[in-house]
């Protein structure tokens, strides 16, 4: 019997085409962040909690939250990902920020940079800026 390679960096490509990532450095907790953002982008996140991610390390488990809001009539997507957990990181290469919020949709770029400009109106946020996907070693961690 033939083995069968998954081919990630397909499974990537595709999932991550049509989207824009943003990192975010605060020191909101996970709730208050979304509660945040709802009330002042005038937006919907909800906490999908079978759709946390979980990470094995160390004979222990982490699970770093996961946020979800369908933008109506465009289509698009925003997912928040919760960064850290105690002495985790879901992704190592972005140890300095807290979250990481993907937009999915047409214009994903466009609309990343116009959510920039609103985040730093917010007087908790330290940073907000755009990360390249081809920055990220570990981007299958994002991959539910």
């Amino acid at each position: 019997m033939a083995k069968q390679v998954l081919d990630m960096a397909a499974i990537q490509e595709r999932e991550f085409s049509d989207t824009a990532l943003i990192g975010i450095s605060t020191s909101l907790s996970p709730h208050k962040f979304c509660h945040e953002v709802n009330n002042k982008l005038d937006m919907d996140f909800v906490r999908r909690p079978e759709m946390d991610i979980t990470i094995h390390a160390k004979d222990q488990q982490y699970s770093f939250h996961f946020f979800e809001y369908q933008v109506p009539l465009n289509g698009g997507v925003y997912t928040i990902y919760k960064l850290k957990n105690g002495p985790q990181f879901l992704l190592p290469e972005l140890k300095q920020l807290d979250y990481l919020w993907k937009v999915e949709c047409a214009c994903a770029e466009d609309e990343a940079e116009t959510i920039i400009q609103y985040l730093y109106h917010f007087p908790d946020i330290q940073l907000a800026q755009l990360i390249p996907t081809d920055r990220l070693k570990n981007l299958s961690h994002l991959l539910i």
